[in-house]
């Protein structure tokens, strides 16, 4: 399995929009500095591009995939079936990146996750800065990532920025093991087969986002000016919601339908040291973070998308 997937992403160039450029060069003396950091010899800045090429590691994950149409990695239930394999990709990926950016001159952003906190940390609300102890390969590797960006921010002015996510919620990928994915699988299963059989409580609260604004929260903070941004890491957030809570809006459109909850002792686990909240009025004060889906919008959104997803496969395969 390949450490990380590079997908170029050049549709936030077209049409004067862009994501990030990676040709600008925010600090002057990195080069003289980066002997300390890497032995490799490092090469001069490369010119600014008027059309910048954008790199997605993980471009095949939930979040990649969707990016790189307006990251592979392993998530937190998954990675801790395979330690070694998911510090590798979270751990050894993230120095290559970091590396490159350095030499290079580039301007970084690494998602993080609602997985980067643990039980010693505040849950309702969870703040941007508080005490972090996941329990969790993958909630390690994201605290790990935060702070070698935070580190290289200040000691070599290193552009990196980092959100975030909570539960991201698309209809274009399916669940790929993360703990969170319940809040996915259930709307297939309510077209497809009228029943869901959850691995979390039924009061199992979370963050959730819907994949729109998980992309327009990127770009936005992303386009943000460096001198309005009081930290490198933001909460962002737009609705916390159970399994029940979800359940009973998909009964407003389809009353027929059945959960029944199975809790998976690995993935309650984890669900139990997660926050049932965030705070993110930082983000909301520095760069005018705001969502538009709530829990009624989510819900009818995906159930008119995974049901015009399954119609057009359908016709395919006739």
């Amino acid at each position: 399995m390949r450490v990380s997937m590079l997908a170029r992403l050049d549709l936030f160039c077209q049409g004067g929009l862009r994501m990030w450029s990676l040709s600008r060069c925010g600090f002057s003396c990195i080069h003289g500095h980066m002997s300390r950091w890497n032995s490799s010899e490092t090469s001069s800045a490369p010119p600014a591009q008027e059309n910048p090429r954008v790199l997605i590691t993980g471009g095949l994950g939930q979040l990649g995939v969707g990016l790189a149409q307006v990251l592979s990695a392993l998530l937190s239930a998954v990675g801790e079936d395979n330690v070694a394999l998911a510090r590798k990709i979270n751990v050894t990926g993230l120095h290559n990146v970091l590396d490159l950016a350095l030499e290079n001159c580039l301007r970084l952003f690494v998602p993080s996750t609602i997985g980067a906190f643990g039980l010693s940390s505040p849950r309702d609300p969870v703040p941007d800065l508080c005490v972090q102890r996941p329990r969790t390969i993958y909630g390690v590797s994201k605290v790990h990532a935060e702070l070698m960006g935070e580190y290289l921010h200040h000691k070599y002015e290193l552009d990196f920025r980092c959100l975030r996510y909570p539960g991201v919620i698309s209809f274009k990928t399916l669940p790929g093991g993360g703990t969170t994915d319940y809040a996915v699988q259930i709307f297939h299963d309510a077209l497809r087969k009228g029943h869901h059989e959850c691995y979390l409580r039924p009061d199992t609260r979370l963050p959730m986002m819907h994949i729109s604004d998980c992309h327009r929260a990127t770009v936005e903070f992303m386009q943000a000016p460096e001198c309005q941004l009081s930290l490198r890491t933001y909460n962002i957030a737009a609705m916390s919601f159970t399994p029940e809570e979800v359940a009973q809006e998909i009964r407003k459109h389809l009353p027929q339908f059945k959960v029944t909850y199975n809790p998976d002792p690995a993935r309650q686990t984890i669900a139990d040291t997660w926050p049932v909240r965030f705070d993110d009025s930082n983000a909301r004060k520095d760069w005018g973070w705001v969502p538009v889906f709530g829990l009624e919008d989510l819900v009818s959104d995906m159930l008119h998308s995974v049901w015009d997803k399954c119609s057009f496969t359908s016709q395919l395969a006739h």
